[in-house]
């Protein structure tokens, strides 16, 4: 088969049918001695704070490994228990939790979001200005559905960042402020609600508050504070005892610190606000961001997913949901996918980036057609992939995201032998 024949299957196709146009590797693919080296390199040559990785591989850990520092100026190395901030790692728990529902039939993709939530009720979308300069407003096309919001093709938008630039709608955004700590999901919704999209759902991929409105779901159709819902759905039997969004005192002192990369390479601390969310309990508890989790926790959602739903006798999901999340979400009609492209040959399911295509350059991070996964802003990252049977989780904490190649030398460690490039980048 020639490989673009191959890559048009693996893109009509279901990812997760797909990813396997070959039998599985006869031989254990990672390198245990070969990600160390790669993971240290990011602390003595790259001047990363700290960092870690774990990795299992049909079914067994093969890797872990932990280098520099949690708090550089408390001398705390990076270790195996160290609390770590997620940021957005905390999608895809969300996605789970509200596929639980889904799977009790509590509500079905295509329904309108507003039968759910009739803050959604009257949304608008900006569609320009004038010719007098005042906003042009327009009901949408159809009502965003929760498909939509499962895969950021809502409309909804801050009005700024993410390649944005509609002040009407920063301006609504900053006044309405929905994310404000002091918030219910209710009150954020609320507000919200009252914000016009930035385009009509379903035809651009923008990346945004989407997850939060899930948890807000969550908790309006089980009827439970959302993260009650996900402690007793997902946390308690996974044994995750240690992701949450509220640090118990005692634990502090196992807290990272996240570093912010300077002009000259060199990183300054720069978590203060972070962590004062994480130390007080706060009403707001976003579907999207601020989760606190170990290696360990990360892993054992990891490898639930990659088991189909399922880990050492405790089902979350089905295996069919589990594909259904993993699988190429997004219209063929979309228009535009930010910075989406920007990770490789991907599409998007259900809260992960779902790979289609093999690596086009040496320069993509390499990985499995078929995998899925997503990452956080301070550079955490996680995978699976089930070509290989493998499930892979990296902590560092570090912004602006992507300064460091992290990611790729990490991957790059991993897959080898699939790269046309000599080594991991320097």
């Amino acid at each position: 088969m020639n490989r673009p024949l191959f890559f048009l299957i693996a893109t009509l196709c279901s990812s997760w049918l797909t990813a396997s146009p070959e039998s599985p590797r006869p031989d254990r693919l990672v390198d245990s001695d070969r990600v160390d080296r790669a993971l240290a390199n990011l602390v003595a040559e790259h001047g990363l704070v700290g960092v870690s990785g774990l990795i299992y591989e049909r079914g067994e850990e093969v890797y872990f490994g932990a280098h520099g520092y949690a708090m550089r100026e408390e001398q705390r190395p990076m270790r195996r228990d160290t609390l770590a901030y997620i940021y957005s790692m905390t999608k895809p728990i969300t996605g789970v939790a509200l596929m639980t529902l889904y799977e009790e039939g509590a509500f079905r993709l295509d329904d309108p979001l507003a039968k759910y939530a009739p803050e959604f009720a009257d949304l608008q979308v900006y569609a320009g200005l004038d010719d007098h300069g005042d906003p042009i407003l327009e009901a949408p096309h159809r009502a965003p559905t929760i498909r939509d919001v499962t895969r950021h093709t809502a409309g909804f938008s801050r009005g700024s960042g993410h390649g944005e630039n509609i002040p009407l709608i920063a301006e609504a955004y900053q006044k309405a402020d929905p994310k404000n700590d002091h918030h219910t999901l209710t009150e954020m919704a609320e507000r919200l609600g009252r914000i016009p999209l930035s385009f009509h759902p379903g035809t651009r991929w923008l990346y945004g508050d989407s997850v939060d409105i899930q948890a807000f779901l969550v908790e309006r159709i089980s009827g439970q504070p959302f993260a009650d819902y996900v402690r007793e759905k997902i946390f308690q039997p996974l044994g995750m005892r240690e992701t949450a969004y509220f640090i118990d005192p005692e634990h502090d002192h196992r807290r990272t610190r996240i570093y912010e990369r300077q002009d000259d390479g060199s990183f300054a601390p720069e978590d203060a606000a972070e962590a004062a969310y994480h130390l007080a309990p706060r009403a707001f508890t976003p579907g999207g961001s601020r989760l606190i989790s170990t290696l360990d926790d990360y892993m054992r959602f990891a490898r639930m997913l990659l088991n189909e739903g399922e880990l050492e006798g405790h089902r979350i999901l089905q295996s069919s949901t589990v594909r259904l999340m993993a699988s190429n979400a997004l219209p063929a009609t979309l228009t535009d996918s930010i910075w989406l492209p920007s990770k490789g040959q991907m599409g998007f399911g259900i809260d992960f980036a779902v790979r289609i295509a093999s690596p086009a350059t040496p320069d993509e991070n390499s990985g499995e057609i078929g995998e899925f996964f997503w990452d956080g802003r301070a550079s955490t990252l996680f995978w699976v992939d089930p070509v290989n049977d493998i499930a892979a989780v990296l902590f560092a904490q570090f912004l602006p995201f992507n300064t460091v190649p992290a990611h790729k030398n990490f991957r790059d460690a991993i897959y080898w032998d699939d790269l046309t490039a000599a080594a991991p980048r320097e």
